[in-house]
């Protein structure tokens, strides 16, 4: 790896290729490296963030792995070899490059993939949303075509876990839609009836004569939405916006179960712990900021980056709850043994979380391991243990407060969204509205992919239909707003935004401080005071890359990062390296869209 032109010392600048922990060492896998098939890095001034994917195809040939990328205003899908074998960057499964538009998410339906054929949504910058099928190389439907629905760019789109047809989609705009897939989009721009509305959220039905497309649209907070995601059971939607709230929603009651602001800024990113207990967040204050879900409240931050935060995620791997002795990491197979992604050792990991909460007087040990990476182009990775998760009593003075928001169960019979999708998706509805945590069914092996697991184990039957109901809304946010954040974002990436108050906190708040004013918040239960809390070290912070950071997947045997000039980056994890030393082609090829 080349050093970094600019800064001071060779030690602080070098890029990283391999790093240690208490497991062992992750090592670079240069032949594993993705990209454009040239290898020219991307000029990404001014393009959207480069996203990965991942799904399983169930391929007989065992080598069942494909990855998805956007780079600029092109799409790569590929046989996803990692630490097994070189990449072969000559040969694309399907190639796709647009004109007047660029993609800036995507993910797979992970309950309907074979060896065949494949379902992805694509989002774009222009506000429309792409099913298409890589593998057949067609192009199923193109949702608001017209651009009638919302004309801003889309942040983030998922399939709902556990059903075939229902995919969620967040604009820039700060609205936030459930689709069907068999639905049409109309050809007038749609009018809608208020559903249910409380304290700073509405959700509204889409008023036709014929079923169209959104079913539900929700309003929620005062910015736009950064990312959304489900809970591991599907239950519950949470979502970080431009406001520097995380909103924690029940589907099926359409109620706010809790939330959280951040010391100051946008939340950018959030994540769900294997076990739905905890929410990692990160965004413009630098910090990761760690959220209880059974107390609302907040328990932790971290701080190890210097500039905003763009990905957080949690490492089911390594995530481990173990008895009596405490936990060791010695790298080797049997650490990471597992069907398709370690699907065996997720689901123990899963079950052995869930003794945590059990009446058995045997000691038992918690840790929870996340990573993060930045604008500051650094991967850090973190532990979250039994001192911080539960602390002693003379500890926990500090740490007692509840959610000023008042977290509720959702009364039994209170699935207003759940009945109306359950309508349109013919899913039976169970009524699991009485379950105030998501963690005690942790349903599905984990996917390969950035977003939550839609399990081949969920069916329509054993879902609750809150499922259906994945939909979330946040306020309006102007493009040229967003233009200028971007602007101020570029030449700000690689310095310290500080977490203390400064001339920076006060630009990074401009876009919300007529409507949220930050020193009402701080101190109080949604965002406390530094010194409120235990503040978190992290375990490794290592610069990794001469660009921002916009990707962080952790899988079975290996880590997959990203950086915006749009090289996808494979860290084997210890004892995992498998790689044969074939060479790769670089010839260009695919077929262009």
């Amino acid at each position: 790896m080349q050093m970094a032109a600019e800064g001071g010392g060779k030690e602080l600048n070098e890029i990283k290729t391999q790093f240690n922990t208490r497991e062992g060492v992750y090592k670079l896998l240069t032949h594993s490296e993705y990209s454009r098939p040239n290898r020219v890095p991307f000029n990404s001034q001014g393009s959207n963030p480069v996203k990965v994917s991942f799904v399983n195809v169930n391929d007989q040939s065992g080598n069942g792995d494909r990855i998805c990328f956007n780079v600029g205003r092109e799409l790569y899908f590929y046989i996803y070899k990692g630490v097994r074998k070189a990449a072969d960057l000559s040969k694309p499964i399907d190639k796709r490059i647009y004109k007047g538009t660029q993609p800036t998410c995507h993910d797979f339906n992970h309950l309907t993939a074979t060896a065949d054929s494949v379902s992805l949504l694509v989002g774009f910058s222009a506000g429309q949303v792409q099913l298409i099928d890589p593998i057949k190389r067609e192009t199923s439907k193109l949702f608001n075509e017209e651009r009638l629905i919302d004309k801003s760019r889309v942040t983030c789109v998922k399939w709902v876990p556990g059903l075939e047809r229902l995919f969620l989609v967040a604009h820039s705009s700060g609205n936030m839609y459930l689709y069907n897939v068999e639905n049409t989009c109309g050809t007038t721009t749609p009018h809608y009836q208020l559903l249910k509305q409380g304290k700073n959220y509405s959700v509204h039905t889409c008023k036709s004569k014929s079923t169209r497309n959104p079913l539900l649209k929700w309003t929620v907070g005062e910015g736009a939405l950064n990312e959304f995601a489900f809970s591991p059971d599907g239950k519950f939607l949470a979502c970080v916006s431009q406001d520097g709230f995380l909103r924690v929603f029940n589907f099926d009651a359409v109620e706010l179960h809790g939330t959280m602001k951040s010391y100051f800024g946008g939340l950018l990113c959030m994540c769900w712990s294997p076990d739905g207990k905890y929410i990692v967040a990160g965004g413009e204050d630098d910090l990761v900021t760690v959220w209880s879900f059974v107390d609302c409240r907040v328990i932790a931050r971290g701080h190890g980056h210097k500039s905003w935060v763009s990905v957080v995620a949690f490492d089911h791997y390594t995530t481990s709850v173990e008895d009596a002795d405490p936990m060791e990491f010695n790298g080797s197979d049997e650490d990471f043994q597992g069907l398709h992604f370690g699907r065996d050792r997720a689901n123990s990991t899963q079950s052995r979380l869930s003794k945590r909460n059990s009446t058995d007087s045997r000691t038992v040990h918690t840790t929870y391991r996340f990573g993060s990476v930045g604008q500051d182009t650094q991967l850090c990775l973190w532990d979250l243990t039994e001192d911080i998760l539960f602390p002693h009593l003379p500890l926990s003075r500090t740490r007692t407060h509840t959610n000023v928001m008042n977290a509720t169960s959702p009364p039994a019979g209170g699935e207003v969204a759940g009945d109306i999708v359950n309508n349109v998706s013919n899913n039976p509805s169970t009524n699991d509205s009485g379950a105030n945590t998501p963690s005690n069914s942790l349903s599905s092996p984990l996917p390969r992919s950035n977003s939550l697991p839609h399990s081949p184990a969920m069916t329509a039957n054993n879902k609750s239909s809150a499922i259906a109901s994945g939909v979330s809304k946040f306020a309006t946010l102007s493009l040229h707003d967003r233009k200028e954040q971007h602007q101020e974002t570029d030449h700000k990436r690689n310095h310290s935004m500080g977490h203390i108050s400064s001339k920076s906190s006060d630009k990074l708040n401009m876009l919300t401080k007529s409507r949220t004013d930050p020193a009402k918040t701080l101190g109080t239960p949604l965002c406390p005071r530094m010194e409120d809390l235990p503040l978190l070290e992290p375990l490794i912070c290592k610069k990794i890359a001469h660009e921002r950071l916009t990707v962080l997947i952790f899988l079975e045997d290996c880590i997959v990062t990203a950086c915006q000039e749009g090289f996808i980056w494979t860290w084997a994890r210890p004892g995992k390296v498998g790689l044969s030393s074939q060479k790769q082609a670089v010839s260009p090829s695919g077929t262009i869209i």
